[in-house]
């Protein structure tokens, strides 16, 4: 074979080769995915429960979302500030961290205060009981039936059933809110850490309708309303809420209360 015609085959091929490798590299550069590096560094703040407390799905979801600023630094209800501070830093505005929230259970219709029209023997869920005549056998409609399912949903161990009522340790709990999406009588309430006066009630009935079923119900009596130094508690229909802007916990309300259904955390709590 003629060596001239083997070089010029070979010259042909690398030179179709290199054309090749340019056009790749070029086809590279205009069609590749930029990547933020925030994004990854704000991952490896993140505490990995991918626990969805922040609305997205997981803490991968998270990152993407606060590095197209699409939610703000301090999303991520289980980090907190710290991790809130950290990730300011990587995407270079104030720190703005969101007051830390936790679960409370707006109820304290235990076994021996709430009284019981029929015993329940069916699943051990409160969805499930919920979906049954009677509702688990508790005669109070609107309180804890507690089979706990938000017990099962709470990632951090932060809920127990004490007495009938789910109880949640405020120090372990990192407002993911999966409890009060769980609980299907809408009983669980995020509210302020530091929060320390609360209304064990959820019932809107009237206080003779409350009384016949629970023995420490809110009775609707407004009676809170009226020692208020602050105004920090209102009727709504016949159920007192406190506005914990408001509240200095001073703890008149739950001094007057005749129910005994505003409860006042200890200072050594």
């Amino acid at each position: 074979m003629d060596m001239g015609i083997i070089v010029a085959a070979a010259l042909v091929v690398g030179i179709t080769g290199i054309v090749i490798g340019l056009l790749l590299g070029a086809a590279g550069n205009i069609f590749q995915v930029k990547t933020d590096e925030r994004v990854a560094k704000i991952r490896d703040c993140l505490p990995g429960n991918n626990c969805g407390g922040c609305g997205y799905p997981g803490c991968d979801g998270l990152a993407e979302a606060i590095g197209k600023g699409e939610a703000p630094v301090g999303a991520c209800p289980v980090g907190g500030a710290p991790v809130s501070a950290k990730i300011a830093v990587i995407m270079g505005v104030e720190d703005a961290a969101e007051m830390r929230m936790c679960a409370f259970v707006a109820c304290a219709g235990t076994c021996a205060k709430v009284e019981r029209h029929s015993v329940y023997d069916g699943i051990q869920g409160c969805a499930e009981a919920a979906a049954v005549p009677g509702r688990g056998g508790k005669s109070c409609q609107y309180g804890c039936m507690g089979y706990g399912t938000c017990v099962s949903v709470c990632p951090f161990g932060a809920i127990h059933i004490v007495d009938g009522v789910a109880a949640v340790d405020k120090e372990a709990c990192r407002g993911c809110r999966k409890c009060v999406e769980a609980c299907p009588n809408h009983l669980i309430q995020m509210v302020p850490f530091e929060a320390t006066v609360h209304v064990r009630c959820s019932s809107p009935e009237k206080g003779k309708d409350v009384r016949a079923v629970c023995q420490t119900g809110c009775i609707g009596c407004s009676l809170c309303t009226k020692v208020c130094p602050s105004q920090a508690i209102h009727m709504e229909g016949s159920l007192a809420r406190i506005s914990h802007e408001l509240c200095t916990g001073c703890g008149a309300c739950a001094e007057k209360c005749p129910a005994g259904v505003i409860f006042m955390e200890r200072s050594d709590q």
